[in-house]
């Protein structure tokens, strides 16, 4: 496999293999992390690849939830603890529940007719109050843009951690061969 979307068949196909590439492309980030790396926050910002984990997780179960016109309720306090890791929380576990939400989010999209249906615009105060609504396609780019963004941040928090980066991540999670170009990344002898 290479770090690319596959080719993909129609609109709706292409929204969910690039959302399920950027998805893979953020779990990479935590490869081969320690308990201590997955909380450590060594940028500026108060980021943890952990904490990204937990953060895209939660928020696209909740615009899945929306979708799916299940009730959802988020609070200021929800916001914020939704990046920071309790102490039972595990690689395993954040990647098993990134895991679980990305099939919901396949299932219910997959139940969808046509990705113009509404999707009311939650009642959040984050939220503008002069759309009543957006479509199962503007959810589908926003998660897209989400899983985007946190993926960017967490390249950046893991190349801080151990200098790891993206491409050298993915050749080591996934078993590439080396090249000229590219070593995969394996854990230091020290860790």
């Amino acid at each position: 496999m290479d770090a690319n979307a596959r080719p993909v068949a129609d609109e709706r196909d292409g929204l969910l293999t690039f959302l399920a590439q950027q998805r893979r492309v953020l779990k990479t980030a935590a490869y081969g992390l320690t308990p201590e790396q997955l909380r450590a926050t060594p940028s500026a910002s108060a980021l943890s690849v952990g904490g990204l984990l937990k953060h895209v997780t939660f928020t696209e179960r909740g615009w899945t939830d929306t979708i799916a016109r299940k009730p959802r309720s988020v609070s200021v306090e929800d916001y914020g603890a939704e990046f920071r890791l309790t102490p039972e929380e595990t690689l395993e576990s954040l990647t098993a529940g990134y895991d679980e939400v990305a099939a919901y989010t396949d299932e219910v999209v997959a139940g969808i007719a046509d990705l113009d249906e509404p999707v009311p615009v939650p009642d959040e105060p984050w939220f503008p109050k002069d759309i009543t609504h957006w479509s199962v396609r503007w959810v589908l780019l926003h998660l897209i843009e989400e899983a985007c963004r946190h993926a960017g941040h967490a390249d950046i928090v893991r190349e801080s951690i151990d200098g790891a980066t993206a491409y050298e991540l993915l050749a080591g999670a996934e078993g590439w061969e080396p090249t000229p170009w590219l070593r995969p990344w394996r854990p230091s002898a020290s860790a």
